[in-house]
Formats: structure tokens, C-alpha cells, sequence
């Protein structure tokens, strides 16, 4: 069995930002040479997440929406989190969106559904942040 290991480095113009990333993981999927598997995308900061939807403008505006009325970012003395950071609701929606994906690799290829594609979803951002990809198979 092979294993890979690749690290996606991601800094955002804003504080909150959805990057399609499904061509590095297909980038990274070549680098390993494994043609039967799985890959999983997980974002190493407690303030991001790493989810599959369908690459819509449309949709991305309706996450920010829900999200933002979930677990708005201002007032920030709302939460008890807040004293030397303002970012408790960037915790709280990771922890609605998720951390990680897993999707099998068939024939050296993501198998997706229809529509399906790999998202980071940062939600405290301008600033560096890692995102992993880890591949294991034949």
C-alpha cells in the first residue's frame, strides 16, 4: 500500500472565503500514483473547514448567509470566547460546516457524484492556515 502526503498552504483575502480546491487534490492524487484508494482533505486550523458541495456563487452566498445567521460574527461580546480574540463564531461555524472529507479514488480518479467538488471554507482568515491531503492506496 502507498501512502502520500501532501500540505495546501491557504491565506485569504478576507475574513471569510470558499476556494474550490478539488485541483490540487486531483494535482496531488497524480503526485501519488495511486490509482485505487482514498484521499482525505482536512483543514488543520480549528477555524476552517473542509467540505464537498457544488461549485454555485449562488449556493457559496447562501452558506454565508445561514452561517452568519447561525453564529453571527458581530456583536463580538456576545460570546464567551471573546476576550483576546474576536473569532468564536469562525469556531462555530467549522464546527457546522466540518472538518474533513473522505472520497474513494477509482482508476486514479476522485469518484465523485454529479456536480460533486472539494471546498475550503475559512471563516477567520488573512492568515496563513495549512490544509492537509492524505492519500493511501495501490
Amino acid at each position: 500500500m502507498k501512502s502520500y502526503r501532501k500540505e495546501l498552504v491557504i491565506n485569504t483575502n478576507k475574513r471569510r472565503e470558499y476556494i474550490n480546491i478539488t485541483p490540487s487534490v486531483i494535482e496531488a492524487i497524480k503526485e501519488s500514483n495511486v490509482k485505487e484508494g482514498f484521499v482525505l482533505v482536512n483543514a488543520m486550523n480549528i477555524t476552517a473547514s473542509v467540505f464537498i458541495n457544488d461549485d454555485e456563487h449562488g449556493l457559496h452566498q447562501d452558506f454565508e448567509n445561514w452561517l452568519e445567521t447561525l453564529a453571527p460574527e458581530k456583536p463580538h461580546n456576545r460570546y464567551h470566547h471573546n476576550g483576546y480574540e474576536d473569532n468564536a463564531d469562525a469556531h462555530l461555524k467549522r464546527q457546522v460546516m466540518g472538518r474533513e472529507v473522505v472520497v474513494a479514488i477509482t482508476n486514479g480518479k476522485l469518484d465523485f457524484g454529479t456536480w460533486e467538488q472539494i471546498f475550503y471554507g475559512e471563516y477567520d482568515g488573512k492568515r496563513n492556515k495549512r490544509v492537509l491531503i492524505k492519500i493511501i492506496g495501490e
